[in-house]
């Protein structure tokens, strides 16, 4: 196997902090909540502002600035349950 087949089905390797894949979906149901993250105070990640850019703008939203890795997350939840073009 080669090592961008290892982690996810998508290839992609599962986050070592929340258990989750590229895609966001839980591996085995084991994904910790944000507030218990060893990394969760450091800043967000590219991936995760790009990602709140587009649904605070497709839901009319700001964002708040100096953003957690572990804060990003909740808002990414909050924004696609209210974005209309994001299934749930």
């Amino acid at each position: 196997m080669n090592q961008m087949n290892r982690g996810t089905s998508s290839g992609v390797p599962a986050d070592a902090e929340t258990g989750q894949g590229a895609a966001g979906s839980a591996d085995s149901g084991t994904a910790k909540p944000p507030e218990e993250w060893v990394t969760g105070d450091e800043p967000a990640t590219g991936a995760q502002l790009s990602y709140l850019q587009t649904l605070a703008r497709e839901i009319g939203e700001d964002l708040p600035d100096g953003l957690t890795k572990a804060r990003a997350s909740e808002l990414i939840d909050d924004f696609r349950n209210r974005s209309p073009r994001v299934d749930t």
